[in-house]
């Protein structure tokens, strides 16, 4: 009866809001810590938290990037819609599915950061009424998939095409920034974060979900996102020089 009274106290409710049941009896009561299943189940709910936490700002440096210039420069606008359907298509497909939210939860706030980019790059490029379409379609496609209107053989139809859409999203970024060169408005704390949380969503989908198309989701958006990395990196000399010429433009 002890026992039971501990498992209902507020320690073992927020343990068991991340860990079940059976391992936080391992962890805090038979005092087990080096149990590996347990171990792993713990590494990965830390990690989908974590990524989720990270998501909430990932694409603000890039969001603050755009509005401070008043600018997309550098952005190319298609690689940011196809990015924001590969990331919606991934929401709506383990929403679907009642994956757990650690395992899925940072596309919800990468899909608003995602379209608030879009929006900006349309809004200063001068097409207003574009923007504002746009954005009510996305609120209007979203409704459909998320509101269980849509097959699920159709969602998972959307989540197949995943991996060739992240791939040509991506390398169009890739070619911009390569055609440029230079990466512009890109805002290199963004891609960081990207590339890192696509890496580990590699484990934690292994671990939570074991849905092989989600895993290779994220072994292919963690290799192009490293390509970006990269060129961030190769491109960081350049990038300065050309920000900083155009900040001497518009002072004069």
């Amino acid at each position: 009866m002890e026992v039971e009274t501990e498992r209902t106290g507020l320690f073992p409710w927020l343990v068991m809001l991340l860990l079940p049941e059976d391992c936080y009896i391992t962890f805090f009561e038979d005092f087990n810590f080096l149990d590996i299943p347990c171990l792993k189940v713990a590494l990965s709910k830390g990690l989908g938290l974590g990524i989720i936490a990270g998501s909430l700002m990932v694409k603000l440096p890039q969001i603050g990037k755009i509005l401070a210039s008043k600018s997309g420069e550098g952005l190319n606008v298609l690689a940011v819609l196809l990015e924001l359907a590969a990331i919606s298509s991934s929401w709506a497909y383990s929403f679907a599915n009642s994956y757990p939210f650690s395992a899925w939860g940072e596309a919800l706030f990468l899909a608003v950061q995602t379209v608030t980019i879009a929006f900006l790059c349309m809004l200063y490029n001068g097409n207003q009424a574009g923007a504002v379409s746009f954005l009510l379609s996305y609120l209007g496609i979203m409704y459909v998939l998320l509101s269980g209107l849509t097959p699920m053989s159709t969602i998972a139809m959307l989540q197949a095409g995943n991996m060739p859409i992240v791939i040509v999203s991506k390398l169009i970024q890739a070619y911009t920034n390569f055609s440029n060169g230079h990466t512009g408005q890109l805002s290199a704390v963004t891609v960081f974060l990207l590339t890192a949380g696509s890496l580990a969503r590699i484990f934690t989908s292994v671990q939570e979900t074991n849905d092989p198309m989600l895993v290779w989701t994220y072994i292919v958006a963690s290799t192009c996102n490293s390509i970006i990395t990269l060129q961030l990196v190769w491109y960081w000399g350049a990038t300065k020089e050309y920000l900083s010429r155009q900040q001497s433009k518009k002072a004069e």
